[in-house]
């Protein structure tokens, strides 16, 4: 049988499609609990593998989002508060601590509103924006607790299992720094 040979293109956008696909498939199949999910534990361990080539995972899934549950000023944050998020991964990067990246991934829960209200800054003014964080206090008091529960159980077997399947010989591989 003859063996065809897949182009290292070809992988990285199925794999970068598929990882886009799982942070959806997470989010919407935990969307029952509110503000509890995987995107963030995720986010963290795409970023620790791929580096800076998760940022077309973060807006393929962005886009989803935007397709799935339409296209309003929410849409606008979170075009840039996934890349926030990978960012900061990428300056602790060399961080081994399950302990801190749960710290991390709950602040990070904590701060989504006030991260989300920017848009309403803009477009509303302080009021809006105050009203819009306030409001949802709540909501990142348990987006704090789920992401940091949610790593804490989940961080050490997905980078387990994106360290062992990740395509090594692709343009996506990176080299531990």
């Amino acid at each position: 049988m003859k063996q065809i040979k897949i182009s290292e293109k070809v992988i990285d956008i199925v794999t970068l499609g598929l990882l886009s696909a799982i942070l959806l498939i997470g989010q919407l199949g935990m969307a029952f609990l509110p503000n509890i999910e995987p995107v963030t534990v995720l986010l963290i361990v795409y970023t620790l593998v791929y580096r800076k080539k998760v940022f077309p995972v973060i807006y393929a899934f962005v886009l989803m989002e935007g397709l799935i549950f339409g296209f309003g000023i929410w849409w606008i944050s979170y075009l840039y508060i996934w890349s926030i998020l990978a960012l900061i991964v990428l300056c602790f990067r060399k961080n081994n601590s399950v302990i801190i990246w749960a710290v991390i991934a709950g602040a990070f829960g904590l701060l989504f509103g006030a991260l989300c209200a920017i848009p309403y800054l803009i477009s509303g003014g302080p009021g809006a924006a105050l009203a819009y964080w306030a409001a949802g206090i709540p909501y990142d008091i348990l987006h704090c607790a789920g992401n940091f529960v949610l790593t804490l159980a989940l961080f050490r077997p997905v980078l387990y299992i994106m360290n062992k399947y990740a395509p090594k010989n692709s343009a996506l591989a990176q080299k531990k720094t």
